[in-house]
């Protein structure tokens, strides 16, 4: 860090500087602490009564942070995660959790998108998932092109919400999204 404020102009023996390297070395132990989780371990804790729940169950607005792995600009956006119990649901503090996990790594939007709907499939194998991402990117608004107020939509729809259109479109409902996101060629 001393070398990149260096470079950067200024001199790491400043005053104000001269903390400055461990305050970002706790920044990154924290931005990227999830590289020291198991994501799936927030979802072994299941709960089996449900009094006959069958529909689908969304958590939206997840608002997350992570960091790109192009530039290590922040992504700062939210998720929106559903998906059709068979037998077993989880608590919603834990869709947060795995969410965070996976944004506390170096990230692509599509990457993330498709981890944390494949982690939600295998472990609680429910007819269907639906994980849509909406985020900002900071390595685009503040370098490079500069334009700012531009928001990726990234999605992935697994079983129901893949094949039935009518689930994907109660997902989407839910969401506020009302059929934005069209599912073709086996990418969603």
């Amino acid at each position: 860090m001393r070398t990149l404020i260096r470079w950067a102009g200024d001199d790491p023996d400043r005053e104000g500087l001269l903390g400055t390297p461990g305050r970002v070395v706790r920044a990154y132990e924290e931005w990227y602490s999830g590289y020291n989780d198991d994501p799936r371990d927030y979802l072994k804790r299941t709960f089996e009564e449900t009094g006959g729940y069958d529909e689908v169950v969304v958590l939206r607005d997840i608002r997350f942070e992570s960091h790109c792995e192009h530039h290590m600009a922040p992504i700062i956006g939210r998720v929106h995660v559903g998906y059709l119990p068979r037998n077993r649901i989880v608590g919603i503090s834990k869709l947060a959790r795995l969410v965070e996990v996976y944004a506390r790594r170096l990230q692509i939007q599509e990457k993330m998108t498709a981890e944390i709907a494949a982690c939600l499939d295998t472990v609680l194998k429910p007819h269907g998932v639906a994980v849509v991402t909406e985020a900002t990117h900071q390595c685009m608004t503040t370098r490079g092109v500069h334009k700012t107020g531009v928001t990726m939509v990234t999605s992935r729809m697994l079983g129901v919400f893949r094949d039935r259109a009518e689930t994907r479109q109660e997902f989407l409902a839910a969401i506020g999204m009302h059929g934005a996101v069209h599912v073709a060629n086996g990418n969603g």
